[in-house]
């Protein structure tokens, strides 16, 4: 199973990510760490990535998603993946390819990227993120309020329905 940790910038994917990746002992790969320069340093300059500009990187975190799906390998993907047709890119489908939306208010999401650094992520593209992101319908909705202990508690009890579901 695949589990892609979607949402805006500061909503906690990479610590929700690592954190979960060491409760379940699954792989964690970041996403971010696969942007080509071109896309970096357009967010590095504060310019948000058009759909031309993420094209080829979700080409290729579908080929990593495809493969740990093929060898049955657990991986947990930490991806924006803002609007519905990027999930379908990346092959989303609530069975061997789960979301799980971190979901946060816009005040809570500044003042989490007031208090953080990030390698390259201008803090100003946060309202075009906003403005971008399609709410997911299906998959795993968990709240990012309390901590993000508490978020992977939440993800932990979300996957086992839908493996229990799975299974049935």
């Amino acid at each position: 199973m695949v589990i892609v940790l979607m949402g805006p910038m500061g909503c906690g994917k990479t610590t929700v990510g690592r954190l979960l990746s060491d409760r379940l002992g699954w792989r964690f790969e970041d996403a971010d760490d696969f942007h080509p320069p071109a896309n970096v340093a357009k967010m590095k300059s504060g310019v948000p990535l058009d759909d031309d500009d993420r094209l080829p990187w979700l080409q290729y975190l579908r080929n990593m998603i495809d493969d740990a799906v093929g060898s049955e390998e657990n991986m947990i993907l930490a991806c924006s993946a803002l609007k519905n047709k990027y999930r379908v890119a990346l092959g989303v489908n609530q069975e061997s390819v789960v979301s799980a939306y971190l979901k946060g208010s816009p005040e809570l999401l500044r003042d989490r990227i007031a208090a953080r650094t990030h390698q390259y992520m201008n803090k100003d593209l946060l309202t075009s993120q906003l403005r971008t992101l399609e709410e997911p319908e299906d998959g795993l909705i968990v709240s990012i309020a309390s901590t993000p202990a508490a978020a992977v508690e939440d993800i932990v009890q979300g996957i086992s329905q839908f493996i229990t579901k799975k299974r049935a």
